[in-house]
């Protein structure tokens, strides 16, 4: 199969990340140029590649000749604009999450992409290629536990960065369990809510934390996540999701067990990019697959449009104290 040339576009972690992955460990790939809001980022992660070259900026590189593909890891307000050069240019892009940052540049970007007659974009939402996460899919849609009821969750969190702010606990934290749920469920939400509880002393930021977000789907399905942000004893994970004649959960990532001082232990990981980090070996790798036979076939900008729409929800509950409503523009037949 013919090899993709990527250009990926943020050089920082998650991008320096992501170009060893698409270099060394995805089959099919190749980075050919690299581009950062500084621009010494650029030409630094280009040095360590022969054959990189880094441009001095985003729109330079999705211009490239030599760039068949993109890959979007800059700060989140500079996704949507990056997108939609990328759709102009009538090339592929992989966006990391969010989208966009309002629900009116995700409806742009999939009016380019329907403009463009055909999908080229794929949204980062590497959850859905965990194994655990895929297992529990497959036990759901076999039916063999009954139809799913709820979902119960949980995201907690070591640390944050400085800056960090309440309403990212929903557009950078929880957007991943936004996202998961509906896939899990194959359901679109209905409603969406934040609930106070008592707030954390270990919180080192003016915060909320911890939040607790309820959704309720289409179906009438309910899902609840409780989201810490700050403060917490590792960066864990948890799913269950109760269907009628059992529950399914999220294993947890493989780990030797101790026995030592009278004690039974196993260590839990404190980094996202740890627990995850096989999702996106396999998310890109599919990805690139998906590119060689001819248009994308994972989370698509309906994805990202949902997932910005009811973190809206979210954001304003919290503000109004009630449910509010997750209204969304009619699917358009390319997502369906």
């Amino acid at each position: 199969m013919k090899e993709v040339k990527i250009g990926v576009i943020g050089c920082g972690a998650i991008g320096r990340e992501h170009v060893r992955r698409l270099n060394n460990l995805v089959a099919g790939a190749s980075v050919v140029a690299v581009a950062d809001y500084f621009p010494e980022a650029a030409s630094k992660l280009a040095a360590q590649y022969p054959g990189v070259k880094a441009y001095k900026t985003g729109e330079e590189l999705i211009a490239a000749p030599e760039v068949e593909a993109v890959v979007i890891t800059s700060s989140d307000e500079s996704h949507a604009g990056y997108v939609l050069e990328a759709l102009g240019a009538g090339k592929f892009v992989f966006c990391e999450k969010p989208l966009a940052q309002t629900a009116a540049d995700c409806e742009k970007i999939m009016e380019a992409e329907q403009k463009a007659g055909r999908r080229l974009l794929q949204v980062g939402f590497m959850r859905r290629y965990d194994r655990g996460y895929a297992a529990m899919k497959g036990i759901i849609a076999s039916g063999e536990l009954g139809a799913p009821l709820m979902i119960h969750a949980c995201h907690r969190n070591v640390s944050q960065a400085p800056g960090f702010a309440t309403d990212y606990a929903v557009t950078r934290v929880a957007i991943h369990e936004l996202d998961i749920s509906r896939w899990l469920l194959d359901d679109e939400y209905d409603t969406a809510q934040v609930l106070a509880v008592r707030q954390s002393s270990a919180t080192k930021g003016d915060w909320l934390n911890p939040q607790v977000m309820m959704l309720t789907t289409k179906s009438g399905q309910r899902i609840d996540v409780e989201v810490q942000t700050d403060g917490a004893y590792a960066y864990d994970i948890q799913c269950q999701v109760v269907c009628e004649n059992g529950t399914v959960n999220l294993p947890d990532p493989a780990a030797v067990v101790t026995r030592a001082n009278a004690a039974r232990s196993f260590p839990i990981l404190t980094d996202w990019s740890q627990r995850f980090i096989e999702a996106y070996d396999i998310e890109f790798q599919e990805w690139v697959k998906a590119l060689q036979a001819g248009a994308p076939t994972g989370p698509s900008a309906w994805d990202g449009y949902v997932t910005c729409v009811t973190a809206d929800a979210i954001i304003k509950s919290r503000k109004t104290g009630v449910p509010e409503k997750v209204e969304l523009v009619e699917k358009p037949a390319m997502y369906r």
